[in-house]
């Protein structure tokens, strides 16, 4: 992973196991101003420095933007969904063939701001934790569970079975999201890619199809900037 946010929220995680961390001396001055202090060696890390910063490209893609900052760690552990729900009361995002991982970093980012207790997304049909996700993600990927799971009309029903009441987002259903969210359940937002919006058997599967508001002269949003929307419609009394 790269980017000081994302690198800082790693550092940060006792879940997160960390093998290696390159910084260059700005980089390490900024960590070092933003992070308790011993942060690093209490991680059994020794910062390597890099003195020419076109040595991050011969690991990281050359449009990588990593502010001097790059660190290789190993996948977080997964999670159960029974658990995540357990310790959290916030909403449940669950994304359709969602494959952007800027797109899901974002939705991340927008998860942790709002307080949302899980991301979940298919395992066959997510982008994996790749350093352009983290970044995105902004830190949020440490702090906001990301659950894979095989088949996602399942996990709407495994949900849907503890009492969570799962809608899914489509620019043509009758109601919007404000109409129709329920003020005493837990709330599941289902959200699909921008080309093909939610498949026929999430749609059948969810408690109701739900929009938002946005003016006719615009098709849609960007999977991303409505789920920003949708969480903060959700947090709203």
């Amino acid at each position: 992973m790269h980017g000081l946010h994302a690198v800082a929220a790693a550092l940060l995680n006792p879940r997160r196991r960390l093998r290696r961390l390159l910084l260059t001396a700005e980089a390490e001055a900024t960590l070092a101003a933003r992070l308790p202090p011993g942060t690093i060696a209490a991680r059994k890390l020794s910062a390597e420095r890099v003195e020419d910063r076109t040595r991050f490209h011969s690991f990281l893609p050359e449009d990588s933007v990593h502010q001097g900052a790059a660190m290789l760690v190993e996948p977080l552990p997964g999670l159960a969904l029974d658990d995540v729900l357990a310790a959290s009361a916030g909403p449940v995002l669950l994304l359709d063939q969602v494959t952007d991982p800027r797109n899901v970093g974002a939705i991340l980012r927008s998860a942790a701001a709002f307080g949302a207790a899980a991301v979940v997304v298919q395992d066959r049909h997510a982008p994996p934790e790749t350093g352009a996700l983290a970044r995105a993600a902004s830190g949020a990927l440490e702090t906001v569970p990301m659950i894979r799971e095989v088949n996602l009309a399942r996990a709407i029903r495994g949900l849907q079975d503890k009492g969570v009441w799962v809608l899914g987002l489509a620019g043509e259903a009758k109601r919007t999201l404000a109409e129709a969210k329920p003020a005493d359940r837990r709330v599941g937002l289902v959200l699909g890619a921008e080309a093909g919006g939610l498949r026929r058997l999430q749609r059948e599967t969810v408690d109701e199809m739900v929009r938002l508001p946005i003016a006719t002269e615009v098709e849609s949003l960007n999977v991303a900037a409505a789920a920003a929307v949708a969480l903060y419609e959700l947090a709203r009394a």
